[in-house]
């Protein structure tokens, strides 16, 4: 309930993502194999939309992404049953 979002690490997870898609998309694509190419472009871009949401989550702010001197946020309290 209190977790903390690792948005840093997914970043670097999604530019190493991104580097690979890259690296595959030409590849496949100098190697005649265009079905493959086209896969691995489309993980590009599946990789490049998360990468700019979690940056946009980052620029956000504390809320997002908190650091060590912020508290975890309260659970939820459940309301009073009668």
């Amino acid at each position: 309930m209190t977790a903390r979002s690792p948005l840093r690490m997914r970043f670097w997870f999604s530019v190493w993502g991104l580097i690979w898609a890259a690296a595959g998309t030409v590849a496949f694509a100098l190697a005649g194999r265009p079905q493959w190419a086209v896969a691995c472009g489309v993980l590009w871009l599946v990789v490049t939309v998360d990468m700019a949401l979690i940056v946009r989550h980052i620029r956000q702010g504390p809320h997002y992404q908190p650091g060590r001197d912020v508290p975890p946020y309260d659970p939820p309290h459940d309301p009073p049953k009668s």
